[in-house]
């Protein structure tokens, strides 16, 4: 029988370079989502219709957004 013994590797540090363009990319998505459940079909609409309200609708009362 061979018995494989595995080291664990140690942790490599992050530098922030590395981890700023992450940082950047979900704040900027996290923004881009509270925008179009919070705002959108309202006084600041960007897509006409009314799709983007029914698709969000529920989330907006679960978050405490008013809509009607």
């Amino acid at each position: 029988m061979t018995h494989i013994i595995t080291h664990p590797t140690p942790p490599v540090p992050l530098n922030p370079g590395e981890l700023l363009p992450w940082v950047v990319f979900v704040g900027l998505i996290s923004l881009m989502t509270l925008y179009f459940v919070g705002a959108e079909q309202g006084a600041t609409s960007l897509i006409r219709g009314n799709s983007v309200h029914e698709f969000v609708h529920d989330g907006r009362h679960l978050l405490g957004f008013p809509c009607h």
